[in-house]
């Protein structure tokens, strides 16, 4: 295990693989303004145990990836897909397994249309469709959430702040149905921002335009795709990985009891087994 520092055109991608190379590649696409610390060093040898080879990666403005001035990003959402596109190039991996936990689901969407040679098959966790498909309106955040969003505030020069200010997201995020371990949260945390080239500039993942989207529906997407979701996320309530499930030709849902928005140490016992199961083989569909 060793970070590895990718280049593409004007692109600088930080990354780290786990397991055997010989391995079905898994890639580990995160969500909004998250570095690849946020999928778990133990989450993904859990999976390379499993008989994986997994890449995490920092997104842009994250982590120790290119950061670009804060409000002036200058790249789009499909951007960031395409990227996802360019750490499997840079590993010389013709197609894998996607995973994709948040707005890191919707990025996986935008891949499995855009480069559907590229996707083995699809798990899309606490995310919601990110491409025509839904014929019905969907719940909005939870009201705990909105309030959250509002009334936060966070001195980004500052690093306690921003700790606490990443703390306290991350404490609304997991749903309030079971206990929220601070202490673990507080550790990743400062290890996020201790290792940011510039924590502030993730900010810009709140303000990046769409782009343009793959031509296609959730009814295009031809690859397995499982759907994992909590019945306690406040960002998409239940009914968004429903309905994603349901849009996704062959999509199934795996319902996890009382979890929030993410990828909870209480669920890394279900979320592996599913995965691995899911990705045995790698067929597509149709």
């Amino acid at each position: 295990m060793a970070e590895r520092v990718v280049r593409a055109e004007d692109v600088t991608l930080c990354t780290e693989s786990f397991g055997d190379p010989a391995d079905p590649p898994l890639q580990l696409v995160m969500g909004t303004g998250a570095s690849m610390l946020w999928w778990e060093e133990g989450f993904c040898r859990m999976l390379a145990e499993g008989g994986r080879f997994v890449i995490r990666y920092d997104h842009r403005d994250t982590g120790r990836s290119v950061t670009y001035e804060p409000g002036r990003p200058g790249y789009t959402g499909v951007d960031l897909a395409e990227d996802a596109v360019r750490v499997l190039d840079a590993y010389g991996i013709p197609a894998a397994h996607v995973v994709g936990v948040s707005a890191g689901g919707g990025l996986a969407q935008v891949l499995a249309l855009g480069h559907a040679d590229r996707v083995l098959s699809l798990v899309l966790i606490s995310t919601s469709a990110a491409v025509p498909g839904v014929d019905h309106e969907l719940p909005p955040p939870e009201e705990a959430f909105l309030r959250f969003v509002a009334e936060a505030r966070v001195d980004w020069d500052d690093t306690d702040s921003v700790v606490a200010y990443l703390v306290a997201s991350a404490r609304v995020l997991a749903g309030g149905r079971r206990p929220f371990d601070e202490s673990a949260a507080r550790s990743l945390v400062r290890r996020d921002v201790g290792r940011a080239r510039d924590v502030g500039a993730l900010r810009n993942h709140d303000a990046l335009p769409e782009g343009a989207l793959p031509k296609g529906t959730l009814a295009s997407i031809g690859v397995p795709t499982l759907v994992i979701h909590g019945t306690a996320d406040p960002l998409f309530p239940l009914p968004h990985g429903e309905a994603l499930a349901e849009g996704i030709p062959g999509g199934r849902l795996l319902v996890l009891e009382g979890a929030g928005h993410g990828v909870e140490r209480a669920d890394w016992a279900v979320i592996v087994p599913a995965v691995l199961d899911h990705t045995t083989g790698g067929a597509r569909q149709g």
